[in-house]
């Protein structure tokens, strides 16, 4: 069978642009989503070159000592996955549909909630069917047993297909979360033309919502809350911190498409946020050896459209305007360390360790899931509200920041920070994990089937006992002013964050 062609795009893009200096012009980053372009392959899913089949002698340390991580691989993430994938594309092909969130009581207790297609979770189910298939695909050794390629990528490309026709929505910031998980992705192991396609055009339907005088990308066009409403689009501008992970799209679609406006808007994007939600905080004893400024976030800001100036500064999910959503904290840190790794500018990669040395203060030792916002007062000290995706988001975030930090030579505080990620992750596994486990039942079809003569089946490690998501405790809206307020649950997003901080384990040798 023959490979996938590989060539990195790791250079500065080939443009000149007067508005940007020479050291700002956007670079491939080499993490888990660097744009990678394969030779397309028809039909299925083929390694790209040396498929990691066995650790390697000189990362058998790194295994050992993050042996307590091997849940990230374990059967029953790809068993949970692909029984939802199965049975929720029921009846429901193509989806009008997407897993959101799994309640943890009640009567719909354990199962997916679906929400519709325009909402902007959607696209995360399907982006964690493709961080399957990217293991599948990468790292065949790695999660057992396998399910074919093809069959995956079929179930991949069905859950992906309506994201196509979302690109040109120009109605939305969180076009990157719909699009990127999943397309970048299917074009990366795939080198599927249409999906680089609709990459391109959401980055630019993104980019439709940017305000040259704001400086900045509007995120929501008004907000109705039980206590705020904000609807004039002429005399406000509202910008939410959890932007910051949408300009990675930007990114990904300039440096594929060599469009150097799409990086432009993403940096003057990111360079407003800096000013607008950023908040410093006096210095205390260090989580991580970092010893520069470190913030804390607020979640909206309105801005004047006129001027860029800010008008209000406010919450929409989190306890109070001057308080620090502990997810919005998160999305701040992978945004900005994202920013860093495509532009290489130092701002950036300085704001993410203060903003993640933040995270670290605030975590605590009370709690080892972070609780929803770090300054909310814990009405039950006995059952917090939790947020594993702030805690999932985060340790990406930190993460990538150690790969940023090696390779700008500080090597201490790469691995201050690459210890605090794995922390977090490790803290997931042992207090969010949903107990109720899954597993498969693979069946011989024959030689000849289309499905590599096997039938995958999933069933229930402990007979009856069932819960959809890999990880629980986690907090989607528990703001007092929000219309619909929802905790203790399952979400999509923070199983999609689990994933992927396992493949970028696995991308940097350390599992």
């Amino acid at each position: 069978m023959a490979q996938l062609q590989v060539h990195n795009t790791h250079k500065l893009l080939d443009a000149e642009v007067s508005l940007l200096q020479p050291h700002m012009l956007i670079s491939t980053p080499d993490h888990a989503s660097t744009s990678r372009r394969f030779k397309p392959v028809q039909d299925e899913v083929t390694p790209s070159p040396a498929p990691i089949d066995t650790v390697p002698d000189q990362l058998q340390s790194h295994s050992r000592r993050y042996s307590e991580l091997q849940e990230l691989f374990a059967e029953n993430i790809g068993a949970k996955v692909w029984r939802v994938a199965q049975r929720d594309l029921e009846n429901n092909n193509p989806p009008s549909v997407f897993p959101e969130f799994v309640p943890q009581e009640g009567a719909s207790q354990g199962q997916y909630m679906l929400r519709e297609a325009e909402f902007w979770t959607c696209g995360f189910f399907p982006g964690t069917l493709y961080s399957l298939l990217e293991r599948v695909t990468r790292y065949p050794a790695i999660q057992k047993p396998q399910i074919p390629q093809k069959t995956l990528l079929d179930m991949c490309r069905a859950w992906s297909e309506p994201l196509h026709a979302m690109a040109t929505r120009t109605d939305t910031h969180d076009i990157g979360f719909i699009i990127e998980p999943a397309l970048s992705l299917d074009w990366e192991l795939t080198g599927n033309r249409r999906s680089l396609d609709s990459l391109v055009t959401a980055a630019h339907s993104l980019a439709t919502r940017y305000n040259a005088t704001a400086g900045a990308i509007r995120s929501w066009d008004l907000i109705r809350k039980k206590d705020l409403t904000i609807t004039s689009m002429e005399e406000n501008f509202i910008v939410i911190i959890d932007s910051m992970c949408n300009l990675n799209l930007l990114f990904y679609a300039s440096a594929q498409a060599k469009d150097i406006t799409l990086a432009v808007i993403a940096r003057q994007h990111a360079q407003t946020v800096l000013r607008t939600h950023l908040r410093p905080v006096a210095f205390t004893a260090s989580k991580t050896n970092f010893s520069g400024p470190i913030y804390s976030t607020c979640h909206v800001a309105n801005l004047d459209p006129r001027t860029g100036a800010i008008k209000q500064r406010v919450t929409a999910q989190g306890y109070a305007a001057g308080s620090t959503w502990a997810r919005g904290q998160a999305w701040a840190i992978l945004g900005y360390a994202q920013t860093y790794m495509w532009t290489k500018e130092r701002i950036f990669l300085d704001t993410a360790c203060g903003l993640a040395e933040y995270f670290l203060q605030r975590l605590g030792d009370e709690y080892s899931v972070p609780v929803w916002d770090f300054d909310a007062p814990i009405e039950n000290p006995g059952l917090p509200i939790l947020d594993s995706s702030a805690g999932a988001i985060a340790a990406n975030g930190m993460l990538l920041l150690s790969e940023a930090l090696s390779a700008d030579k500080q090597l201490i505080l790469s691995e201050s920070f690459r210890e605090a990620a794995i922390s977090v992750v490790k803290a997931l596994l042992h207090d969010a994990l949903a107990e109720e486990k899954a597993r498969f039942v693979v069946d011989s079809l024959g030689k000849d089937s289309e499905d590599g003569g096997l039938k995958f089946a999933v069933v229930d490690v402990e007979v009856g006992k069932s819960f959809d998501t890999i990880l629980k405790n986690a907090t989607a809206n528990y703001n007092a002013g929000a219309n619909r307020r929802y905790w203790n649950h399952g979400l999509v997003y923070a199983d999609y964050y689990l994933l992927r901080f396992g493949n970028q384990l696995l991308g940097m040798g350390l599992v």
